[in-house]
């Protein structure tokens, strides 16, 4: 029987997918993240890209959620450079 955790794989090419997003200068939310890249742990793949370094902000948006209402989550998006 083989050990390998697949899930890790899966891990690991979404946060490229999401790398590559966020570089290419797109915000992201939960929600998109899901209907993008099937990611539904958008938390933890941001997580894994800011503990390789890369620098992202958060900030909470208004969203409408699947009842109407209207409710706040994070967007994601990369931070942006001070220029001196």
């Amino acid at each position: 029987m083989d050990s390998t955790n697949q899930n890790i794989n899966t891990s690991v090419s979404q946060a490229a997918a999401i790398r590559s997003w966020l570089e290419a200068g797109k915000s992201i939310t939960a929600g998109e993240a899901l209907k993008q890249f099937s990611c539904f742990r958008l938390a933890a793949r941001i997580n894994d890209l800011r503990m390789s370094g890369m620098q992202i902000n958060s900030r909470p948006v208004a969203v409408i959620n699947a009842q109407g209402k209207q409710v706040r989550v994070a967007q994601y998006e990369i931070a942006q450079k001070v220029s001196a």
